[in-house]
This record gives structure tokens, C-alpha cells and sequence, in this order.
């Protein structure tokens, strides 16, 4: 293997000590999906601090579309950092807000003209959103759907759907409805029930938002069925709903798109981003309509750190990365050799049934009995620790955990994405073999 390298038992030693002093001091609940801990990255590679190397298919959990330390977004930082390192843009503004602004506005394609606010987070975009909708209908209701993932905080973990970890004992926030995700598979809802699931659940005139993914992204990457995004579209129009497209995993190239949503020619009303929007420096933003901005009282939205000039010096880079190293059009390319791989994998083993998404953003579902659809959690798990265990980290999915779902920087080498897409198929080969029988002999008396 030339891009990953396994040299010590995983954890190393460096690593279980820092596990050590990490049970002294570090909040239980932080859990890590890897054992081993980061000492520096590049692109697609990581290296721990025992010097094992890694390829990160998981990219930070889809924040690092440009990967690991960029050089540019690198540089952009360091020469902000020499001017000056804070300002709340509601105290004293600065350019690179506006000019971040500008770049979002810009490609939001529609018809209206947009305006653009900075967060911190995808869950504070997600809530800043509803926020929004909420203050341009007067209304207080907000739909969602049933594999949603929006966020951790209470309102946007109440939005999200698995109840295990994110519900738990937590509480919820009121005034938020699911209704069914149309899934041939495992339900007989079409595209066109929308709008009669909507009047049977609440009053369409008390809703302020419907809130999608375009493509789900913790839910199992599933992409919408034909017909869906549109009609959710004609219905939110209808009822002077607001319709909001939550980007945050499925934004920036990872579809070959700039947005996700650009896939179905729909205009939503705002859409709300984070994750790979400044390079893995804390940065969110709500894009949309400035006509429902324009309805707000002056103050009403904001944040200390929200739009802090590093992450906006950051992310300006990164909006020129995938525009210069037109990582769109790398992003199409990527997905064809992985959609490749995965229809093989498909094909060799019965426990991967089902290959979904578009562009780079792709996944790859493991299930039991075909005709009822079981999840295969116990093989999914399996083959995520064999590939981290040889070189491939990998993020699962899917509200049963049986999918693998791919956030790979777009920056990946076509010799690293080969040397990975290996790995995953040994891993699976590995997980799906068939164990001997053990077979108990008797022991003969004298």
C-alpha cells in the first residue's frame, strides 16, 4: 500500500496514553469513532501520532471537501490572523463577511434576490432558519421528515429522528411534525400523498416551514424519489409555506452541484449550510429570499462568533478551490469510479443490496432478507472496523446503522480513491466469509 501505512497495534501506544489522560478529563459522552488520535493531515491522508497512516473517507464527518490543511485556505488564515483575529460584525463589520456574502449570494441561482447570514454550526443554521420562518409567516409550525438528521440542538435534535443518542432523555421542542419519507422499499407513501399527509397532520396555514434534505445525510444518503422535491415545492407555494433546503452535509460539490438541491432546478426559499463551507473552521449560513431577512426586526438573529473573519477568510478560499480546481466536475468523476466499485461490490456480495446517491455522494446499504428489507447492522460494523483497522476510515449511516455512506474529500488522488475502494472491498470480503463450523469431538475414555 503506498498512501496508508499500519505499523503498530491500533491504538498505538501513543494513543492509549493519550486515552488515558483523556478518561481524567474529557466528558464521557465525546465519543470517538476512532481509537487513535490525529497528529497532522494533508488532502485525503491523515497521519496519528503513532505515524500510522490513514486515508479519512469520512472527511471529517463532510467537512473537508477541499481536505486536510488546503495551502490556500492555510494562507488566507495566517494573513487574516496578522490583521486582526475578532470583531463581531454586529459591533464593528468587516469585508470579508460581505465579500463571503457576495460569493453565497451569487450561487444561489433563482430568481430572487438573496441575502446571507453567518452561524457557527449546521444546527445553528438549521435553527437560525426556522427562526427566519417563523418571523416572515407569523406562523409557528415546522415539517419535517421521517431519516432526518438536522442538528443536536433541542429544537433541531426534536427535527432530527433517531431517538438513540440524540433524544435520549433530553426532551424535544414543540410545534415540530414528521411525516413519512416516500420509500418504495419499506413504504407504499408516493410523491403525491404529500400534500394530503400534510392537511391530515396539521393545519397548513399554522405551518411557517418544511425542512428537507435534499439528500438525506445521517438518514442513509437516500435521495428523494422522482416527483418529491417538486411537489413539496408546489405545495409550500400553495399554502405560503416557506421551503427550506438544509444543505448542510449535501452543499458544496459534493453532488457535482454547488447545492444539492441545483440537481431538481428548485429555488427553496432558504437554504442552510455548515460542514464544509470554511474548511473545518466553525462556520454556518442561511441563504436565501431578502425579502424574508427584510421582515426581521433589526438584531433579531446574530452570533458572537458567527461569521468570525478566519472562517470567513477560510471559506472565501474554499469557494475559489472548487471553483479554480473545478472540484464540480471532480466530484461527477469521483462518483463514477465509486458508483463502479460499489455496483461490483453489489454484485460479489449477497449482503450489499442497494447503491444510492449522486456524485461523490454515494453509499452502499447492507441488508439481511431482501423481501423485507432487514438491516445487516452486525456486517455494515464489520466492515467499517476491518477498513479503519487497514487504512480506510469510514462513517456509517442509516437509523439502523447498516449503511456506509462516503464524505471523501474531493481533492483525493485517483491512486488513493483506488487504493481505499480496495481496502473496502477486502473489508467486506472479510466480514461476509462464512466461518467455519466448529464441530465438537468427543473424547474417547480409555
Amino acid at each position: 500500500m503506498k498512501h496508508t501505512l499500519i505499523k503498530t497495534e491500533l491504538p498505538g501506544p501513543k494513543s492509549r496514553e493519550l486515552t488515558e489522560r483523556r478518561t481524567t478529563c474529557v466528558a464521557s459522552p465525546m465519543d470517538s469513532l476512532a481509537p487513535f488520535y490525529i497528529k497532522h493531515g494533508q488532502g485525503a491522508v491523515i497521519e496519528d501520532v503513532d505515524g500510522n497512516r490513514f486515508l479519512d473517507f469520512t472527511g471529517g464527518w463532510g467537512c473537508l471537501v477541499t481536505g486536510y490543511s488546503p495551502e490556500k485556505v492555510v494562507e488566507a488564515i495566517k494573513t487574516q490572523s496578522e490583521s486582526f483575529l475578532h470583531s463581531d460584525f454586529t459591533v464593528i463589520p468587516y469585508e470579508p463577511w460581505i465579500e463571503l456574502s457576495e460569493m453565497l449570494a451569487k450561487k444561489a441561482k433563482g430568481k430572487s434576490e438573496k441575502a446571507v447570514a453567518f452561524f457557527n454550526s449546521g444546527a445553528e443554521a438549521v435553527e437560525n432558519a426556522v427562526k427566519i420562518a417563523r418571523g416572515a409567516t407569523k406562523r409557528r409550525s415546522i415539517v419535517v421528515f421521517e431519516g432526518a438528521f438536522h442538528g443536536r440542538t433541542v429544537l433541531t435534535m426534536t427535527m432530527t429522528q433517531r431517538p438513540m443518542p440524540y433524544k435520549y432523555v433530553f426532551g424535544t421542542a414543540p410545534d415540530v411534525h414528521r411525516l413519512p419519507y416516500p420509500n418504495p422499499r419499506k413504504n407504499k407513501y408516493s410523491p403525491k400523498d404529500f400534500e394530503r399527509l400534510l392537511l391530515e397532520t396539521v393545519c397548513p396555514e399554522d405551518v411557517a416551514a418544511v425542512i428537507i434534505e435534499p439528500i438525506q445525510g445521517e438518514g442513509g444518503f437516500n435521495v428523494p424519489p422522482e416527483g418529491f422535491l417538486e411537489e413539496i415545492r408546489r405545495v409550500t407555494a400553495k399554502y405560503g409555506i416557506l421551503m427550506v433546503a438544509d444543505e448542510v452535509q449535501s452543499g458544496y460539490g459534493r453532488t457535482g452541484k454547488f447545492f444539492a438541491i441545483e440537481n431538481w432546478g428548485i429555488e427553496p426559499d432558504l437554504i442552510t449550510l455548515g460542514k464544509s463551507i470554511a474548511a473545518g473552521l466553525p462556520l454556518s449560513a442561511v441563504i436565501g429570499d431578502k425579502k424574508y431577512f427584510d421582515s426581521l426586526p433589526k438584531s433579531s438573529i446574530g452570533s458572537t462568533f458567527g461569521g468570525n473573519p478566519l472562517a470567513c477568510a477560510a471559506a472565501i478560499e474554499v469557494i475559489r478551490m472548487i471553483d479554480g480546481d473545478k472540484l464540480l466536475e471532480r466530484a461527477l468523476n469521483i462518483g463514477k469510479t465509486i458508483r463502479r466499485s460499489f455496483e461490483g461490490f453489489r454484485q460479489k456480495y449477497p449482503s450489499v443490496k442497494d447503491v444510492r446517491g449522486i456524485g461523490a455522494m454515494l453509499a452502499i446499504e447492507f441488508i439481511k432478507d431482501e423481501e423485507i428489507w432487514s438491516p445487516d447492522t452486525e456486517t455494515c460494523q464489520k466492515v467499517i472496523q476491518d477498513a479503519r483497522d487497514n487504512g480506510v476510515i469510514l462513517a456509517g449511516a442509516g437509523l439502523n446503522k447498516n449503511v456506509i455512506r462516503l464524505l471523501l474529500p474531493l481533492v483525493i488522488t485517483d491512486e488513493q480513491l483506488a487504493e481505499g475502494l480496495g481496502i473496502i472491498d477486502k473489508a467486506i470480503e472479510n466480514a461476509t466469509k462464512k466461518q467455519p463450523m466448529k464441530v465438537k469431538v468427543k473424547k474417547m475414555e480409555n
